[in-house]
């Protein structure tokens, strides 16, 4: 595979891989928790695929691709990407005390009132405690009594910037410091900036914003795993509404993500509304989360090296794929989530009308699904060119048996001195036994690249009799760079290369 040094030749998803993938995350999913459920698979030109089953509204209509869901806590993406606008601006300060926006809010930590700032809040490392229960019957709180819950003082459980801690009521305080810089409404500063000129008609803070035949997901709740459920009312809008009030649609999520992934590409969406640089920040963790903290669905799936909270995202490492970035919402009556894979562009989003549907198990396994049909690449990570030709020239000189010590001008003073040459050239000798002669017919060198590991290293295999030798080296990033280290083993003894040999 190629991918490794080019990634823009990856192949588009076929629709039919798309339908199978979601096919097989439903049949595995616990559809009856709630009375409709829609998922669709997207890349960056939008929906692939789409599926759904049951009835929105439970009165005979079934969902369709075009059906209305709350999205809940994902709005927190779109609060955490005003606030970054307002940033580059030059408005917006994410290093300043909450209070210096919203005068009166205190937070106290160990008995001692601390200073707690927008970037804090943002990316979940204020201190304040978890809080989604309470927060999620208070969405359409009064602005004043939170103010007044905020005068009170509010209790730090965690020293700020110490850990982790996903707070609604502290994100929602982003949104009241938009509104005193702004001057205006949180949720309209959305829609203006983000919303609008982005063309996500379809995705709106109040039900009343949509058109009678726009069909909008009802909200229910069942406590005997959906043998019966009981109509769940929207929870209103207030003073919370910015932290997970939005609507939206499989298409408008899809464009969404799409926005905001292509910051990783050479050709970044929309420039003049946000920023590639602040939407790579979005997309960054800002906050690491212990991998036991926020167990997925099903545990299994993914599996991660790491994960983190960035700003309005949760952004995971997973072992195979790379970057993925998602965000879940739960309200009473509804479930959604949605994930992408950053290298490839390729995502799901999908909604439940119920909060115990688990709407990211769906998700998570549906994006697994189509990422191992079409071998997504892991990562996008081109080495620079200093780090090819240098393993262009040590590749040459390991396969036609030159001293590496005669490679001039390419490696750092340390390398022969961590490994003195005649000990290197001992130990390749010894590699060569192993893996039987070099192959003559070796494949070009961009094609025998292994897995990346970043700009500076560089990892490839030479084809053997017997097996392979895979070469390592990883340079020190200076004006010129240079080679620092250097490993050769040999692997797969037992696999016949074929060829002729040297």
């Amino acid at each position: 595979m190629n991918r490794v040094i080019d990634r823009t030749g990856f192949a588009e998803i076929p629709a039919t891989c798309a339908e199978s993938a979601l096919q097989r995350a439903f049949d595995r999913h616990d559809l009856a928790l709630a009375p409709a459920a829609l998922a669709a698979i997207f890349d960056p030109e939008g929906v692939i695929s789409w599926k759904a089953t049951g009835e929105p509204r439970r009165d005979g209509r079934p969902v369709t691709r075009g059906s209305v869901f709350r999205i809940a806590s994902m709005t927190k993406s779109f609060l955490a990407a005003a606030a970054l606008e307002l940033r580059d601006r030059g408005e917006f300060d994410l290093d300043r005390p909450i209070d210096a926006y919203v005068p009166g809010v205190r937070f106290d930590f160990a008995g001692e009132a601390v200073p707690v700032t927008v970037r804090q809040l943002l990316t979940n490392r204020s201190g304040l405690p978890e809080d989604n229960a309470w927060a999620d019957r208070l969405l359409g709180a009064d602005p004043g009594a939170i103010d007044a819950l905020g005068a009170a003082g509010l209790r730090l459980t965690a020293e700020p910037d110490d850990r982790y801690q996903y707070s609604n009521l502290g994100m929602s305080y982003v949104g009241r410091a938009i509104e005193a810089v702004t001057g205006h409404a949180v949720e309209d500063e959305i829609t203006e900036r983000l919303l609008e000129p982005l063309g996500l008609a379809h995705t709106r803070f109040e039900p009343a914003a949509y058109s009678a035949d726009r069909t909008l997901a009802a909200g229910f709740r069942t406590f005997d795993g959906g043998r019966s459920f009981l109509d769940e009312p929207y929870v209103g809008a207030g003073a919370l509404s910015c932290i997970g009030g939005l609507f939206s649609t499989v298409d408008d999520v899809a464009r969404w993500a799409a926005f905001l992934q292509s910051a990783f590409s050479d050709a970044p969406l929309h420039p003049e509304v946000l920023s590639a640089r602040s939407r790579r920040e979005m997309q960054r963790i800002s906050t690491a989360i212990p991998l036991d903290a926020e167990p997925s669905a099903e545990p299994q799936l993914p599996k991660l090296q790491a994960i983190g909270y960035g700003m309005g995202l949760v952004v995971e490492q997973d072992r195979r794929f790379g970057r993925i970035v998602q965000h879940a919402g739960g309200l009473p009556g509804f479930s959604s989530h949605m994930r992408w894979h950053v290298p490839s562009g390729c995502g799901v989003v999908a909604f439940g009308n119920s909060d115990v549907f688990g709407a990211g198990g769906l998700a998570t396994r549906a994006l697994a699904e189509v990422l191992e049909a079409v071998d997504a690449p892991s990562e996008h990570l081109p080495p620079w060119p200093e780090t090819l030709d240098a393993g262009k020239r040590i590749d040459d000189a390991v396969r036609t048996g030159e001293p590496l010590d005669g490679l001039a001008g390419l490696f750092s003073a340390n390398v022969m001195h961590d490994l003195p040459a005649a000990v290197r050239e001992q130990r390749l000798v010894h590699a060569r036994s192993d893996a039987g002669p070099v192959s003559l017919r070796q494949q070009p060198f961009e094609e025998r690249v292994l897995a990346p590991r970043g700009p500076a290293e560089l990892r490839w295999r030479i084809a053997c009799a017997r097996g392979s030798l895979v070469c390592e080296i990883r340079l020190v990033g200076l004006r010129g760079p240079l080679v620092q280290s250097l490993a050769i083993e040999c692997r797969d003894v037992g696999a016949a290369a074929g060829g002729s040999t040297i």
